[in-house]
């Protein structure tokens, strides 16, 4: 699906921040069949990720030694300022304050109250993902807590999200609603994680055939954390890429 603007409170954009930028360049273009060409000095070298001639995704190095190689959601919004001042007074916590990308536009990090980290994007020549929802390009993000009814106030009271939950305690599954649209999901860290694993918002990337998807990723130093299952709408596994970003695959039902 091709997208040339986001409203706002609706996930935009997903990178992933690698320790070594040139091996996740390397995995993800050969992985996805993603163009990944070094990016600009004065961004830093952060990198997008371009198919059919429109981006996808953003490759981007570690800032500082201790940051995490990680998967990131942003969230369009009309103003990063206003945003934060709603995320501070319902209880979350600022970590990289408003900042002007260049003309493409700009942005902040914040965590929520469990501490999932997830970022936000006010646009300006960059409007966010150009396709989504096809086989190797994004499709969806989804919250992994450990507190779903006081996430639920917390990001009703920062996007003016609704919340649509089916199922009862640790199975209960939570699909964030702008209007009547789900742009997202939310479910209880399941025990099977290890004890101490921080709440998170989780990538999904969109695969024809996750066995053979699965093979490659391993073929290519990648990781596979959580074997191939059905759920609902289709099937996911949990995998990592060979610098240790953990991100899901997902083929979807035909």
């Amino acid at each position: 699906m091709e997208i040339d603007k986001y409203e706002h409170g609706v996930f935009s954009w997903v990178d992933v921040t690698s320790s070594d930028i040139e091996r996740s360049r390397k995995f993800y273009a050969d992985m996805f069949g993603w163009q990944i060409d070094p990016g600009a000095e004065e961004f830093h070298g952060y990198s997008m990720a371009i198919m059919n001639d429109r981006m996808v995704a953003g490759v981007s190095p570690t800032m500082a030694p201790e940051a995490p190689t990680v998967w990131s959601t942003y969230v369009d919004v009309a103003s990063v300022d206003d945003t934060l001042a709603k995320v501070t007074a319902a209880g979350g916590t600022v970590i990289a304050p408003p900042i002007d990308v260049g003309e493409s536009g700009r942005m902040a990090v914040f965590s929520d109250p469990d501490g999932a980290v997830i970022g936000l994007w006010q646009a300006g020549e960059h409007k966010g993902a150009g396709l989504v929802n096809e086989a190797n390009t994004w499709g969806w993000s989804e919250l992994m807590c450990d507190h779903p009814d006081k996430e639920k106030d917390f990001y009703a009271s920062v996007f003016d999200w609704g919340a649509e939950t089916n199922g009862e305690g640790a199975d209960a599954y939570t699909e964030w609603k702008v209007g009547d649209r789900s742009i997202g999901g939310m479910m209880q860290k399941p025990a099977e994680m290890p004890a101490g694993s921080p709440s998170s918002w989780v990538v999904y990337i969109m695969v024809e055939d996750i066995t053979e998807a699965v093979k490659k990723l391993e073929g290519l130093g990648g990781a596979l954390y959580r074997p191939p299952a059905e759920i609902g709408p289709g099937i996911f596994a949990v995998v990592a890429d060979p610098v240790g970003a953990v991100f899901n695959l997902f083929q979807p039902k035909s």
